[in-house]
């Protein structure tokens, strides 16, 4: 109902404003129906009674249209907002199942770390030595650090000066020091 008054007001303000347009090309007087001549501020005053129905329009539908545009735009922010929520709820999936697939990798790596640390253990220092020199540094030094020291230092004693500097300063380097204080 509401729709159709306006859609009634809105016929009605294109006929005034096209009343407008006529009255303002047409000659100061025409000939009016009886045979005499309206003036044209007569005429006026009809445009202006339909101007001010016309402002009456524009003020009535204003809030109305104002609230539209805001429903609209609340429509939109709430499917928007549904839309990042799915997104989230997509993302938590994903970092779930990749924190899962971190754990077992860590579980793993400390598995075959351990398995690697006995295995260089139970090696002769001379032997173990030279397979320790192939490795890359810090994983040598990794792994010198995991076995005894006893046998550590046996297996640097077999090394080269150079090499056994090298992985004896990186494990200096990881090592924690405690303050003095």
């Amino acid at each position: 109902m509401m729709i159709t008054k306006h859609m009634n007001l809105g016929l009605k303000l294109a006929l005034a404003t096209s009343a407008v347009w006529l009255t303002l090309s047409m000659p100061a007087s025409t000939e009016s129906a009886d045979g005499g001549h309206a003036s044209a501020p007569a005429k006026m005053a009809s445009a202006t009674v339909d101007g001010d129905e016309i402002q009456r329009f524009c003020g009535n539908i204003a809030d109305a249209a104002r609230d539209r545009r805001y429903a609209l735009q609340a429509e939109e922010l709430q499917k928007l907002q549904a839309e990042i929520d799915e997104r989230i709820k997509a993302l938590d999936e994903k970092r779930a199942e990749y924190e899962k697939w971190m754990r077992k990798r860590e579980e793993f790596l400390s598995q075959a770390q351990d398995g690697v640390v006995k295995i260089f253990s139970a090696m002769k220092p001379d032997i173990a030595a030279e397979q320790l020199a192939e490795l890359k540094p810090n994983l040598a030094a990794g792994i010198l650090m995991k076995i005894a020291p006893r046998k550590a230092s046996v297996i640097l004693n077999e090394m080269k000066s150079t090499e056994a500097a090298v992985l004896t300063t990186i494990m200096a380097s990881a090592v924690r020091r405690e303050d003095p204080s």
